[in-house]
């Protein structure tokens, strides 16, 4: 499949995949992107996961024809991507091995060898050319590993950009970019903001067509659109009005004042997003505490804490940087409420937050005192900016 001028798409898609990394649920399984640019010398961008070798080398071999590739440029090292780098080495022995300093020493501790012999070092700025194309590369530590390169190529105006703009997904499944970017995003690379921040700041002067990721689909329109989205992303700015509220329950008490929170703010024109952190899936729970600028946190005192799965949620937050948000408690505890204090103090780091006036404390049930802390809650996150 030829993306533009002598750009080839060998990539795969794994549709047996049940869980990416381990822990993100992927039901459309995922796409693992590598590409061929055919020029006077031939470059082979990045390998695929290791499952899928024979396939790879076999679209490969088929896009070569009778030709051989000059170079396989090493993008990210994670092994969804770099598995295959010593089995294409082994298939052709004269190809030089295009990658970063750091790059060369992970390739040390996967596959024992750091290709010394074959290896070509680049850093920030370097180009290299083919022929008529001419790749630039250009650093990006941290966007999501310390050794990652994105490549420019100067004539079709291509950047492959490694892990940024990917998303969750095969390529033979229509679904909507954004959705699965964005729990993508936060779930995997979330962390790193200040990071994508400086990666979009290089960016920022260079002319770009087409942004062939390594998951996901290569991106051609409306390149602006994957852009401001990345900024909003990457700044923790909000993408989208709303309230997100985030709950546990174990009798039903605390879902039935949650539910009375949300009829309440629908009736006021609010868009509200409401999360059961016992049962939805816990990265579409982040996911949407980054998207929505509001957030309430409602839960249960729990053995003098707060339930487990809101901790688990609070910790998947801080653990990437959550900030920039409006935050409003609610908290249940028959003897001794502790949750709203425990929860506070696990958001204590995080920078830019404004906390609502108004709470809700219940004392097991809902009576006449916490329904109209509910109804001023409402009030305030109507009100908020």
């Amino acid at each position: 499949m030829e993306l533009a001028q002598n750009i080839l798409y060998i990539g795969v898609n794994d549709k047996k995949i049940d869980l990416f990394e381990g822990m993100y649920k992927v039901p459309n399984g995922m796409a693992y992107n590598s590409y061929l640019i055919v020029d006077e010398k031939i470059a082979v961008m990045d390998s695929v996961d290791a499952c899928f070798k024979e396939e790879w080398l076999n679209n490969l071999k088929n896009a070569l024809g009778e030709k051989l590739p000059s170079y396989l440029i090493v993008q990210h090292m994670e092994p969804d991507h770099s598995a295959n780098v010593l089995a294409f080495a082994s298939a052709y022995p004269n190809a030089k091995i295009v990658s970063t300093k750091k790059a060369f020493a992970m390739m040390q501790n996967y596959f024992g060898t750091d290709f010394s012999q074959r290896q070509v070092v680049v850093a920030d700025g370097d180009e290299l050319c083919l022929g008529a194309h001419t790749l630039k590369f250009l650093t990006a530590p941290m966007v999501h590993w310390p050794e990652v390169m994105l490549t420019y190529d100067k004539l079709s105006k291509t950047l492959f950009s490694a892990d940024a703009f990917g998303k969750f997904g095969a390529l033979d499944t229509d679904e909507d970019w954004a959705c699965e970017a964005r729990r993508y995003y936060f779930g995997i690379v979330g962390k790193y903001g200040v990071q994508v921040q400086g990666l979009l700041k290089k960016l920022a002067g260079v002319d770009i067509s087409y942004i062939c990721p390594l998951h996901g689909p290569v991106l051609s329109k409306n390149l602006g659109y994957y852009l401001n989205l990345y900024n909003i992303w990457s700044s923790y700015g909000v993408e989208s009005e709303g309230v997100v509220i985030a709950y546990t329950s174990v009798y039903g008490n605390t879902k039935k004042a949650v539910n009375m929170l949300a009829q309440k703010l629908k009736d006021r024109g609010v868009k509200v997003v409401v999360n059961d952190l016992a049962r939805c899936d816990m990265h579409e729970a982040v996911e949407d505490a980054f998207r929505y600028g509001k957030i309430v946190l409602a839960t249960t005192t729990y053995n003098g804490d707060a339930f487990p799965f809101m901790r688990e949620f609070l910790h998947n937050l801080t653990e990437r940087n959550f900030q920039n948000r409006t935050v409003a408690f609610m908290e249940n505890g028959t003897w001794m409420p502790m949750a709203t204090k425990v929860m506070r103090a696990m958001l204590e780091n995080c920078k830019s937050l404004n906390y609502t006036q108004s709470g809700v404390k219940i004392l097991s049930a809902l009576n006449e005192e916490s329904t109209a802390q509910i109804d001023a809650l409402a009030n305030e996150l109507h009100g908020a900016n």
